[in-house]
């Protein structure tokens, strides 16, 4: 039976898990073409996805805090029209991984700067909720509960909440947002490079891996190991 050297597992989502940029681009160029603002190109998503679209807006295209909550008002009512998960996949192998870890029995939550009713949504969609003990993402306005930091801070609580052992966590992510959230909390990070990410956004992870292959060697073992 396979093991694992840590006892919980948190997951970020966009470009860890899902590959949600189709969809995040159709609505980045219809939301800034209604404010005035040019239209992203695809390579332009690494300055996007990550980080809370509240402060994408002001860091990307200059709005005031004030514009850039109008911005994700609109943003959202057109992902909400559409489907929150249209224009998205899963990274191949990453659900068949996460199904292994839930039944080799290690505790799973999300921590994604989403909000969270939108990664309840991709969660369902794809069928990963029954693996999941928690469900962590951001508050719809992206400010009250919207730092990496933070949301790790909660999907620990939730975590220990349901009785899992958060004492050797790990989390798996693809921005520098999930190096730092996670070093807040004493939480070394496995970042995977196939999402939206500059190289030198891996500094400061306990690992660095390519493939599917790679993350599952460094999250399950053969259990003889502990014998």
């Amino acid at each position: 039976m396979s093991r694992s050297p840590w006892s919980c597992i948190l997951w970020d989502v966009d470009g860890t898990l899902v590959d949600a940029s189709e969809g995040i681009l159709r609505r980045l160029s219809r939301t800034l073409e209604h404010f005035g603002h040019p239209e992203p190109t695809r390579a332009e998503l690494v300055h996007w996805i990550g980080p809370p679209m509240f402060e994408s807006f002001q860091k990307n295209v200059g709005m005031s805090p004030e514009q850039a909550a109008e911005a994700v008002v609109h943003y959202r009512a057109i992902g909400a029209a559409e489907g929150h998960t249209s224009g998205s996949r899963m990274y191949p192998g990453m659900a068949e991984l996460v199904a292994e870890l839930a039944a080799a029995g290690i505790p799973q939550a999300t921590a994604s700067s989403k909000p969270e009713n939108q990664v309840v949504a991709f969660m369902d969609h794809f069928g990963l909720a029954p693996y999941l003990s928690a469900t962590a993402g951001a508050t719809p306005d992206e400010r009250t509960l919207a730092s990496k930091s933070d949301i790790v801070g909660e999907a620990l609580r939730r975590l220990e909440a349901t009785g899992a052992d958060i004492d050797r966590p790990v989390l798996v992510g693809d921005r520098h947002h999930d190096v730092e959230g996670g070093r807040d909390h004493d939480v070394p990070v496995i970042f995977v490079r196939w999402g939206f990410s500059w190289p030198h956004e891996s500094e400061g992870a306990q690992a660095v891996v390519d493939t599917v292959d790679q993350l599952r060697a460094l999250l399950l073992v053969d259990g003889r190991e502990y014998e």
